[in-house]
């Protein structure tokens, strides 16, 4: 298995359904996944993507500056992903963000366990 391939194929998917729309993120969720948003939590799917869906912008452009991944559990059944870059919503200036996320293997595929976002202000 190849944590960068794995972390970079998610975060390119991830963000491509991130702007096509939010909705589409609802499969990468589970009922015990848990969203920390700006400091706000949301746990499961459902609640996640209706978060997600909800936030007050319509367009929203991700540009990924850097992304490291490792190895989060022994047998290599959880990966942790950290991502910074720059978000556009509305076509407004751009914005430092950092996401955190951990996925969990399934089958031959992963899941979001743990997503966390902030952006970077100050």
């Amino acid at each position: 298995m190849d944590i960068t391939t794995i972390a970079k194929n998610f975060t390119e998917f991830y963000y491509s359904q991130f702007a096509l729309g939010r909705q589409n993120l609802a499969p990468l969720y589970r009922p015990h996944s848990m969203l920390t948003w700006e400091g706000k939590q949301f746990q499961g799917g459902a609640n996640i993507v209706q978060h997600l869906t909800e936030l007050p912008f319509e367009k929203v452009a991700h540009k990924i500056s850097t992304f490291d991944a490792q190895p989060s559990s022994l047998d290599m059944s959880t990966l942790l992903i950290s991502v910074t870059g720059l978000l556009r919503v509305d076509g407004d200036q751009e914005l430092q963000f950092s996401q955190v996320f951990v996925l969990a293997k399934e089958s031959e595929s992963f899941y979001v366990l743990n997503d966390m976002f902030r952006l970077n202000l100050g």
